[in-house]
């Protein structure tokens, strides 16, 4: 890839995640935790900014996964991690929204981090299925929302469970 101009470079910088992406091993997980920071200050917003903020990076991202992708010729290279990005802050937002005040802000960060981990490795359907199914920047980043959609039921279920056994 060349990095001669102007939209090569920000696409790999904005796809990447400021480099997180670049990571030799698991940049999926390595951006996934750079997330983290980004997701803890858009809790501290009022929660239509914080939708919004996603949807912003949603948008930009496909950009950028499409111009990763053109000048590398592959399909969701493992460097491009702001589809984690987004799929991680949606998944915290969302975590708070349901949980909110149930639990510690440290505990929604890590469970937020290991159900949206799951579903985006395991792939089940239909995270799998758009992963394979739709194309260019546009499905890059679809699969990791629909992961992060998934996960939430699970971990809030999950949650519930335990909250329930211990009483």
């Amino acid at each position: 890839m060349t990095t001669s101009t102007e939209k090569p470079r920000l696409s790999l910088v904005v796809a990447t995640f400021l480099g997180s992406g670049l990571s030799p091993v698991a940049p999926g997980t390595v951006g996934s935790l750079a997330a983290l920071p980004l997701a803890y200050g858009l809790l501290h917003f009022p929660m239509w900014l914080g939708f919004f903020a996603v949807i912003v990076l949603f948008l930009v991202g496909v950009w950028a996964s499409n111009a990763i992708e053109s000048s590398l010729e592959q399909h969701d290279a493992s460097l491009i991690v702001i589809d984690e990005v987004v799929g991680q802050c949606l998944v915290v937002l969302l975590l708070d929204l349901c949980l909110r005040g149930a639990v510690d802000l440290s505990l929604l960060l890590l469970i937020s981090f290991g159900g949206f981990r799951l579903f985006d490795i395991v792939k089940p359907w239909p995270v799998g299925w758009v992963d394979r199914k739709v194309k260019g920047g546009l499905g890059v980043m679809l699969d990791d929302v629909v992961a992060a959609l998934l996960a939430v039921p699970v971990v809030v279920g999950s949650y519930l469970l335990y909250a329930l056994a211990s009483i």
